[in-house]
């Protein structure tokens, strides 16, 4: 007998899009409730111009020019714990997450837990485990991309790096969901070919997986078939010619598609980057590109006619293999290797990389069950 579907969907926040909208940093502080930021960032874009614009735009406006930026590109608990010192140090009352996926991540979980009393590991992205959080303690951020990639700046959530388990963990809390977003694109101009194509292939990866989830959620579905057009579209200008202000401006808004669409669902390509990044410290959106025409084909088998329906939207010729063609042809455009030995990752912690993928969060959305046996196949092919 058949029977209606049931689920649970969240959308997204305030997104302020668009070129020269940094100018409205201030404003959407205010909008947000913070009057003494604490701005997050990365050690890379510490002395960055478009770095200094945003503390001046602060300053110039009464809020101060506090910085924080010891995050490192995979975020661990010691990024964290010395956040929220200098949050609590401060006085602050709000956090500016100001950077790639790292720095975003970092900076909502500065916000989370400046006010918390339980370690972070008990705010797992594991059963309800969100509500042992004092919510009331939960404090404002206002995200700011400067790549376009992971989405982080619409999420619930932020990856962080257990050093002592070599595990990314994902934590959750519906509350980190950013109040304001300025998704500005003049601040991806200066980003680096390798970091353009690493970045916009994870929010691919976003799309590509969220697709594929067997999960019900149509609304995402549709977000994610649509992020997939501006990715395939942009992405290479992009990387191509970084001061093209139109497709950044696409692969920001794919970026954030991504995001939203993949709470219907991550996979393989996520449970096995994030041990690898993990283990290895290789760049995650890379890692996500090496995998994904591997674990296309490992999916096969329960996704093929829901390929062959996106390739035929997406103007791509030859059903399901002319998509993972056209996956393996951008990796070769933007200098993507097509095995993760050329990332620095070796056999001989192969079973650390089985293991953490099976315990992934993301294994739950994946279309074909995970098992020991095909997961170690399928990371060795990827090797």
């Amino acid at each position: 007998m058949n029977s209606a579907p049931t689920a649970t969907w969240s959308y997204p926040t305030t997104v302020r899009f668009g070129p020269g909208r940094i100018a409205e940093l201030p404003d959407a502080c205010a909008a947000a409730g913070i009057a003494r930021p604490l701005l997050v960032t990365d050690r890379g874009l510490r002395d960055l111009g478009i770095t200094a614009r945003a503390l001046d735009v602060l300053d110039g406006a009464g809020l101060g020019p506090a910085i924080f930026a010891e995050v490192d590109p995979n975020p661990t608990e010691a990024n964290l714990a010395a956040g929220v010192e200098a949050f609590r140090a401060g006085g602050h009352d709000g956090v500016v997450a100001f950077g790639g996926g790292s720095a975003l991540d970092l900076g909502k979980l500065v916000a989370f837990m400046a006010g918390q009393t339980r370690p972070v590991w008990d705010f797992e992205d594991v059963a309800d485990w969100w509500t042992r959080a004092d919510a009331d303690a939960i404090r404002p951020v206002v995200a700011v991309p400067t790549t376009a990639g992971t989405g982080s700046e619409v999420g619930r959530a932020g990856v962080l790096t257990n050093t002592e388990t070599h595990e990314k963990k994902i934590i959750f809390h519906p509350k980190m969901l950013p109040a304001q977003v300025i998704a500005d694109p003049e601040l991806t101009v200066g980003l680096p070919p390798a970091v353009t194509a690493g970045t916009g292939m994870d929010a691919l990866a976003h799309c590509v997986e969220a697709y594929s989830s067997p999960h019900y959620h149509p609304m995402s579905q549709g977000i994610a078939l649509e992020g997939m057009r501006l990715v395939f579209g942009n992405l290479p200008r992009a990387f191509a010619n970084g001061a093209d202000l139109e497709a950044r401006a696409h692969m920001m808004a794919a970026a954030m598609m991504g995001a939203v669409a993949f709470q219907k669902g991550l996979g393989a390509v996520h449970a096995i980057s994030h041990p690898v990044g993990a283990i290895f410290g290789t760049h995650h959106g890379t890692t996500n590109a090496v995998v994904m025409p591997a674990v296309l084909r490992f999916n096969r088998p329960a996704i093929e006619a829901r390929i062959v329906r996106a390739a035929s939207y997406l103007g791509i010729a030859g059903g399901f293999d002319g998509f993972v063609e056209a996956v393996r042809a951008v990796n070769r455009e933007l200098g993507i290797p097509e095995r993760l030995s050329a990332l620095g990752v070796s056999a001989d912690r192969l079973d650390e990389i089985v293991a953490g993928a099976l315990r992934d969060p993301s294994v739950g959305g994946n279309p074909v069950r995970m098992t020991e046996e095909n997961t170690r196949a399928l990371v060795l092919e990827c090797l």
